[in-house]
């Protein structure tokens, strides 16, 4: 599929071949997975309509949603998009595991899920025998992940322990996860902020308006102490949606 990419020069490119280039430039931390987010939002400011993501998107937006997923070692997702998304699979098509594969990647991401409150949805993905994911709750929950077809670790950790740095720092430190894709909700990278994790936001601006409503932002929480720099790395257009790649300054 391909974009018109505005900056840093005007030329066509195809989306894989951007993606398959972006583990070239990206250093990982030493004690943390280097972190990519990725949202789309209305014109008008909102991350979701009726409560949903995709009927913000088109095609466009869902090749770059996949290609990224196909670039990273692990995929995190808040609790409240998992239910509102209803998630499946990481990678449900065989050729993007293949293409993963000739990179000398896991067939698909790690999917990490992180519930202070041990409240974990009911999801297709957890019914996917060839699907893994590691699941941080706090120590003493009653959860019972053992009967879903699924590979799922699950780590409990003390309540003041059960920080999105710590989770990071297992992710690098016991998964070799170099590099972690971000997917929300607003909550989850609101905290990713407050904790300074975050190096890259992937931003699709929708042409679309959702007219006001309660619909959340990309982010939520409590606010920054000082607002955070962006730096443009690209933008990009297809049919009326801009594409935009920053890095946290």
């Amino acid at each position: 599929m391909e974009f018109r990419q505005l900056l840093p020069q005007p030329e066509t490119v195809a989306a894989d071949q951007l993606l398959g280039q972006l583990r070239r430039d990206l250093q990982a931390p030493a004690e943390r997975p280097y972190t990519l987010v990725n949202f789309i939002a209305s014109a008008d400011g909102r991350a979701t309509f009726a409560g949903r993501s995709g009927g913000l998107g088109d095609d466009g937006d869902r090749a770059m949603f996949h290609g990224l997923r196909e670039q990273v070692d692990a995929v995190m997702v808040g609790t409240g998009t998992l239910r509102a998304e209803r998630y499946g699979r990481v990678l449900g098509r065989p050729e993007r595991r293949e293409r993963r594969r000739s990179r000398g990647l896991t067939p698909e991401p790690l999917a990490c899920i992180v519930s202070r409150s041990g409240d974990i949805p009911d999801i297709p993905l957890f019914a996917e025998p060839e699907a893994r994911a590691i699941v941080f709750v706090p120590r003493g929950t009653d959860i019972d992940l053992r009967d879903t077809a699924a590979q799922i670790e699950l780590t409990r950790l003390d309540p003041g322990e059960l920080t999105l740095t710590t989770v990071l720092r297992r992710l690098r430190a016991e998964h070799d996860v170099e590099v972690l894709l971000c997917e929300g909700g607003p909550m989850l990278f609101g905290g990713l902020l407050q904790e300074r994790a975050v190096d890259e936001l992937f931003l699709t601006l929708a042409p679309k308006l959702t007219g006001g409503g309660t619909e959340h932002t990309i982010t939520s929480g409590p606010e920054l102490p000082e607002l955070q720099p962006l730096s443009l790395r690209w933008l990009l257009e297809r049919d009326g949606s801009l594409y935009l790649r920053y890095r946290l300054r």
